[in-house]
C-alpha cells in the first residue's frame, strides 16, 4: 500500500524525488503518513480535498482487499 500511495503522488507532483511515504503499522491498522514538497502540497490536497478524498478511497479499498485499515495522512 505504500508503494501504491507513493506512485500517485509522485505522478501528481512537479517534485516527486521530494516524496516520501512512512507507515506505521499496528495490529489492525496501518498509518501511511505523505510528505511531499511545500509547493506540491495544494496539488496533493486538490480542490475542496478531492485529491485527497480519491487517494484515501484507493486506499481503503486496497486495504480491504487485504483485511486491513489503512489510514492517509498528508503532512506539511
Amino acid at each position: 500500500m505504500k508503494e501504491l500511495i507513493e506512485y500517485i503522488a509522485k505522478a501528481l507532483v512537479d517534485h516527486p524525488e521530494e516524496v516520501t511515504v512512512s507507515e506505521v503499522e499496528g495490529e489492525i491498522t496501518s498509518v501511511l503518513e505523505l510528505k511531499v514538497a511545500k509547493s506540491d502540497l495544494g496539488k496533493v490536497i486538490g480542490k475542496q480535498g478531492r485529491t485527497a478524498r480519491a487517494m484515501r478511497t484507493i486506499l481503503s479499498a486496497a486495504s480491504t482487499k487485504m483485511r486491513k485499515r489503512a489510514v492517509l495522512e498528508i503532512l506539511e
